[in-house]
């Protein structure tokens, strides 16, 4: 299969006017937007409450132990949808090879209960 130049004109055209358009809505808001200087609005916006403590203090690790579980298990679903979606052409041995993938992470699950990684009160 041969392609030409002529070929990407629509996609580069795309992507010249999406910059032209971003740098042309940046340039219109800088310019017709108001331009108020002072204290009040050069502070930090916490959510509408004042800044407290400094914003450098350390979590604790309980967080990124419950996210790195998360993302662990969250990507072994991505491994049971193929799985899933050709459930009838894989036949029984994807069935016991699918219930021994389930299994192991049935063994890992548990095995983070029993340290208690998920007890916030800990």
């Amino acid at each position: 299969m041969n392609s030409n130049v002529s070929d990407f004109i629509p996609i580069l055209m795309q992507i010249a006017f999406s910059f032209l358009f971003v740098f042309a809505t940046v340039l219109a808001s800088n310019m017709l937007g108001p331009k108020r200087k002072g204290t009040r609005k050069q502070a930090n916006f916490e959510c509408g409450l004042d800044p407290i403590g400094n914003a450098r203090s350390p979590f604790p690790i309980k967080y990124f132990l419950v996210a790195i579980l998360f993302v662990l298990f969250d990507i072994e679903i991505v491994f049971m949808y193929p799985w899933a979606v050709n459930f009838k052409a894989v036949g029984w041995e994807g069935l016991l090879k699918m219930g021994g993938f389930i299994a192991l992470l049935l063994v890992g699950y548990l095995y983070i209960v029993k340290r208690k990684a998920l007890d916030w009160e800990k």
